[in-house]
């Protein structure tokens, strides 16, 4: 008889009990000679005793400024050394750090400020289209509680250094004695594709427990070096980047200040970088330089490919030409800290592209029927929930939203159609809402974007469901040619489907594109495309 799709992650390693602040000591008692920090853009290091000294003095720069345990510091800023710095200061002290995405324009900055009562702000000042200084400038008449805004690389960041002085360092310890590790730490605010973002507030507890379980199911030692080009402001960047690299001795190596390929493997050859991050369209970007070749990627073993499912030929060149043989897939999302499942490190190729592993330890993971709660059998499709230490407080001031993502028994319902498979691995079969449903039969993108890769003119996919007047939906395939020259036709997809595909998941639509509409922390804007090229 088929099981249930229920999993429980147990494992002889107890969850960790410290605050953020606590684990940093612990590290840096254990390191304090190994390498903390690396900014590859200006050349910056920092060891873990430096790195800690400066954590410390930005710590008593807030508690100078006035920085209340449960106050709400805002941080609006590209990757930099400061930004990790103001990571773990805020902890130190109990405040609790507001993450803004980067992109984010003055309406949505706003709203950002106003609902978590932000009343210190860290910035960039530009970055790209981006002029945070002139953008502050407009929304702070709105935001009365906003006391102070303070840019890095600027007098106002040296000046608040300053501060420093001002306090003992045992008025600080005083501090950290106040705190416990189930206190409120970090808002992440959520992109939600309708409305405004919710802001998830998550603990030390789930955030430093699940930083530190990514990196032991990669082994991470104080010998290993992460290359970190995905963003901060996102747990991908804070969480399984930074909390997974301190809470091991590791050093975080920032290759840029937003993503770029050239300069991330750069990076790696430079600092002879252990472990890699990114999302598939970014492993994609690298694989596919024209001097790919050139650079001496053979001190990799491992890394993280989150964000979306990773199509089979990528997975295959980057364990073979990236030297990546250890390399894991993570499943997860902001309100569960972020990862639930993740592959391990001797999974074959098939657990890495058709599964998005088996459940962490400490957590567990059920699929069940999308309306009824009753969980499914094993190997047929619902909706995946999770539970344990990772699951967030809540979002922030907003009860009724929290009830509608936590059920009264602590099941995060992620959204996600999957099916567990007998052996516990899980595979994510689309967003409930991204389902295509053309006259009466359910169509899973996933399955038809991992199909559409083995097609010689198309490099990248994206599946979409747009209207049709007949069948209610209709299969539109979005492509990114090998050759822009020469792009796929309709019918050469069609051709390709036939016979091996049931009829009605075939594409009777097609679009040629040069890059899909992405979000800051590397997915594709499914939304968008439906928005743009399906009328609707």
């Amino acid at each position: 008889m088929t099981g249930a799709s229920y999993s429980h992650g147990t494992s002889a390693t107890p969850l960790l009990g410290d605050t953020i602040g606590a684990g940093l000591d612990r590290t840096v008692a254990a390191w304090p000679e190994r390498e903390a920090l690396v900014d590859v853009e200006s050349g910056r290091r920092w060891t873990y005793a430096e790195f800690a000294a400066d954590v410390d003095r930005l710590a008593c720069a807030l508690l100078a400024s006035g920085v209340a345990k449960g106050d709400r510091v805002g941080v609006w800023a590209v990757n930099c050394p400061e930004w990790v710095l103001v990571q773990y200061a805020t902890a130190r002290v109990g405040a609790i750090m507001v993450n803004i995405n980067p992109a984010y324009r003055t309406h949505e900055v706003e709203y950002v400020l106003g609902q978590a009562g932000v009343s210190l702000l860290f910035a960039s000042v530009r970055h790209k289209t981006s002029d945070y200084r002139t953008m502050v400038d407009q929304v702070r008449p709105r935001c009365p509680q906003l006391r102070e805004a303070v840019f890095f690389g600027e007098p106002g960041w040296d000046a608040l250094l300053d501060r420093a002085s001002a306090v003992r360092p045992e008025e600080l310890r005083a501090r950290a004695d106040e705190l416990s590790c189930d206190d409120p730490i970090n808002i992440q605010y959520t992109s939600g594709t309708t409305g405004f973002p919710k802001g998830a507030t998550l603990s030390h507890h789930n955030i430093l427990n699940n930083g530190y379980f990514v990196g032991e199911m990669i082994a991470y030692s104080e010998r290993d070096r992460v290359c970190i080009p995905v963003p901060f402001y996102h747990c991908f960047g804070m969480v399984m980047g930074n909390l997974a690299a301190t809470s091991h001795g590791a050093c975080m190596v920032i290759p840029a200040p937003s993503f770029d390929p050239k300069a991330t493997l750069d990076a790696v050859q430079r600092e002879r970088c252990t472990s890699l991050y990114g999302v598939p369209t970014m492993f994609i970007a690298e694989l596919n330089l024209p001097d790919f070749a050139a650079y001496d990627l053979s001190s990799l073993r491992t890394g993280i490919m989150a964000g979306s499912p990773c199509p089979v030929e990528v997975m295959k060149r980057v364990v073979t030409e990236m030297h990546m043989a250890e390399v894991s897939i993570c499943y997860g999302m902001t309100e569960t800290s972020p990862v639930s499942l993740q592959t391990r490190r001797d999974d074959d190729l098939e657990h890495r592209t058709g599964t998005v592993g088996r459940v962490l330890p400490h957590i567990e993971v059920k699929v069940v029927d999308p309306v009824t709660g009753v969980t499914r059998p094993r190997g047929t499709a619902g909706e995946l929930c999770t539970r344990g230490y990772s699951v967030m407080l809540g979002y922030w001031n907003e009860p009724e939203r929290t009830a509608e993502a936590i059920d009264p028994g602590r099941w995060m319902h992620t959204g996600d159609l999957a099916h567990m498979r007998e052996d516990g691995y899980v595979e994510i079969v689309g967003r409930i809402k991204d389902m295509i449903i053309r006259g009466g039969e359910n169509i899973y993108p996933r399955e038809v974007e991992e199909f559409l890769h083995g097609h010689p003119k198309i490099r990248d996919v994206q599946v979409v469901g747009v209207p049709h007047e007949k069948y209610g939906e209709e299969v539109l395939a979005c492509v990114i040619p090998h050759d822009a020259a020469e792009p796929p036709t309709l019918e050469e997809v069609r051709a390709h489907c036939e016979g091996r595909l049931a009829h009605y998941k075939i594409p009777s639509r097609l679009q040629v594109l040069d890059a899909f509409p992405m979000t800051v922390s590397g997915k594709v804007r499914k939304v968008e495309l439906r928005h743009e090229y399906g009328g609707g």
